[in-house]
């Protein structure tokens, strides 16, 4: 290791990053149980009206079932199972069966789990920057870590502002997933950069990158969820719930990611006078760029929806992982600076 690294804290940063994979499958489980077992957290509005107009009577309580499983089709509750109607009964509870007592609180232990591994992976960032005096995304090793720490901060926030908790089982999986293959093959000592990455525009390019990396991994979880969710009844929300998902992550992230490229050519201009080589970096950040705005376009003009677009998003996410990951490995280049072992 290096002199000028504080060895302390650098040994610090990797302890926090495998207790941050722990809380992370913990959480998993936990969400894992509520989806499976825990009932729903919430009711649609179209449900929710239904209940007191139409309990009156025999025709109108058919009718209410009738109206009941087709919202559910088109937008499932996070923990309603097919069929049933999860506003039936006094406390909400699904009909013919009764709630595990354990099971109500699993998304409350899962959520403050996810809460502690988050805090645990952004103090393994703070401490590993601090442990080498820079911007703690100058390797493979910590731009994985940072990511995995983006997509998990995407889903807390969404969750406290839309009824997403269903994505929590998925998304804490990728993200201990990321972490442990950073640990197990992407793993390099704390240490200095290269001259080129000694630069205020790492603070400003990659931190873009790395925020806008984290939804479009939330659009990519929706995303393979609505391929793999049937048609019949299910514990997840319907295709259309996904869909919107993925939809409102994206419109956030693709901004941020056009900013991204855009203070990459500014940051390419200063570090090697010119604002694009064509380097394999800046053709796959492009290539992803494009699939992006031609899933927005799809949506915004030949008003495409459902499986079409899910798709398209599903491939631009491919290409944003194989930009992220396979160039920096595959591919040799002017962003060949990786340090992957």
């Amino acid at each position: 290791m290096p002199t000028d690294v504080n060895g302390g804290l650098a040994t610090f940063s990797d302890q926090l990053i495998l207790a941050t994979v722990l809380l992370y499958v913990f959480a998993m489980i936990g969400y894992a149980l509520d989806l499976g077992f825990g009932r729903s957290s919430r009711k649609t509005g179209t449900t929710g009206a239904a209940v007191p107009s139409l309990a009156a009577s025999g025709t109108a309580a058919r009718a209410k079932v009738a109206a009941g499983g087709a919202v559910q089709t088109l937008d499932r509750p996070a923990g309603a199972s097919g069929g049933e109607d999860t506003g039936a009964g006094p406390e909400g509870s699904e009909a013919g069966r009764r709630t595990p007592a354990w099971a109500a609180h699993a998304a409350t232990v899962a959520v403050a789990l996810s809460w502690l591994g988050w805090a645990a992976n952004l103090g393994a960032i703070a401490t590993r920057g601090l442990a080498v005096g820079r911007w703690p995304w100058g390797n493979m090793y910590e731009f994985v870590v940072a990511i995995c720490f983006a997509a998990v901060t995407a889903f807390l926030v969404m969750q406290a502002r839309l009824p997403v908790r269903f994505l929590g089982a998925f998304v804490s999986l990728a993200a201990a997933l990321g972490l442990g293959f950073a640990v197990r093959y992407l793993h390099v000592q704390a240490g200095p950069v290269v001259p080129a990455l000694n630069s205020y525009w790492i603070a400003i390019h990659v931190t873009a990158a790395i925020c806008a990396s984290g939804l479009f991994i939330l659009a990519g979880v929706a995303g393979v969820l609505y391929l793999a969710r049937g048609e019949g009844p299910s514990r997840l929300p319907g295709r259309a719930e996904l869909d919107r998902v993925a939809h409102r992550a994206i419109v956030i992230a693709f901004p941020i990611w056009t900013f991204a490229v855009i203070a990459g050519a500014l940051w390419a201009d200063k570090a090697w006078g010119r604002y694009w080589g064509w380097d394999p970096k800046e053709v796959w950040s492009f290539i992803a760029w494009i699939a992006y705005a031609a899933y927005l376009h799809a949506r915004a003009t030949a008003g495409w929806r459902g499986r079409a677009a899910v798709i398209i998003q599903l491939v631009a996410f491919g290409c944003l992982l194989f930009n992220l990951i396979g160039v920096n490995i595959f591919l040799s280049g002017l962003h060949s600076y990786a340090q992957v072992p």
